[in-house]
């Protein structure tokens, strides 16, 4: 085996295959020239600027690991960011996931109105961070008139209205509902069409072999068939579940009541373009950076497939 495959990599290539070959580069070009310039080479501009003192106006000082050494010993605010941003990971990450994923199969049970419920769970994708909270404040607003507190105050459950977004005991919870709602668009559209592609003849061959469950199904068949999506939509969780912003900020302010809400993301936007220290922010990007691609590895290796 070992002599076929030496065989295999000292034959020359045909025209043919050389052609295929430059065909797939060239098609392969936009990608990686979309990559390089928007990802790869901002990546290395912010781990650089990481290691200097840089304020936009006055040239970039080096001073080395100052500013990881003050974000991790000095800068108490972080810590309180970087606990804040893993707690909605742990919560909204896997819980999004899991809701977008038990979503779409329920729905490619249903024989009609599949259009209306998948319209219907991917409508939080379409509007901004922004606009989705403003709505779920009239629900979580702190007075009697809000439609949580009016409910609750009804049933005899509080005698008086609870400040949501303004308690810090109550407030992570909110951010949490509301951006677990917002995370079921883009990867609840992905495990539709994931589901929807199966071929359907897996299923009438396991009935034939006496699998009668739809969890049985889902084990055995539809799991194992979506890899792709699921390491798709895992990353995408894990992506959207540490860059949380714009719900956060405008649910709660910035900065949020005790910096309850505070996360890495938004200290990362206090320093950039309130302080205007790039230097500092991109330290705050390059940790924030470290953390999802190390979790993004770990998604890939879960969900990676021997094929």
């Amino acid at each position: 085996m070992k002599q076929f495959w030496k065989h295999v990599e000292k034959r020359p290539m045909s025209r043919m295959e050389r052609r295929r070959t430059i065909t797939g580069y060239l098609f392969m070009t936009p990608f990686l020239v979309l990559f390089i310039t928007f990802t790869l080479i901002p990546i290395f501009v912010a781990m650089g600027l990481s290691l200097t003192n840089y304020n936009l106006i006055q040239k970039p000082g080096f001073v080395g690991l100052t500013n990881y050494m003050n974000l991790i010993l000095e800068d108490d605010v972080f810590l309180t960011s970087l606990k804040n941003t893993l707690i909605f990971a742990v919560l909204t990450g896997p819980a999004g996931y899991i809701a977008s994923f038990a979503m779409a199969w329920l729905i490619t049970l249903m024989k009609k109105g599949r259009g209306a419920f998948a319209l219907a769970f991917y409508a939080p994708s379409l509007t901004s961070g922004v606009a989705m909270s403003t709505i779920w404040l009239i629900i979580f607003s702190g007075d009697r008139n809000g439609y949580l507190n009016s409910f609750l105050l009804r049933l005899g459950v509080i005698i008086e209205p609870i400040l949501w977004t303004k308690d810090a005991a109550y407030l992570k919870w909110v951010i949490v509902i509301i951006s677990v709602w917002m995370s079921m668009g883009t990867g609840f559209l992905v495990f539709l069409a994931g589901l929807q592609n199966i071929d359907p003849a897996l299923y009438e061959a396991a009935r034939v072999d006496g699998m009668k469950s739809r969890f049985q199904e889902l084990r055995y068949i539809t799991l194992p068939m979506m890899k792709p999506q699921l390491l798709f939509g895992a990353v995408n969780s894990v992506v959207s579940a540490f860059a949380i912003f714009d719900v956060a900020t405008s649910v709660a302010g910035m900065p949020s009541p005790n910096y309850a809400a505070h996360t890495i993301v938004a200290h990362l936007y206090d320093y950039a373009f309130i302080r205007m220290n790039m230097g500092y922010a991109s330290s705050v990007a390059m940790i924030l950076f470290i953390m999802t691609f190390v979790i993004g590895r770990i998604c890939f290796y879960i969900f990676k497939s021997e094929d």
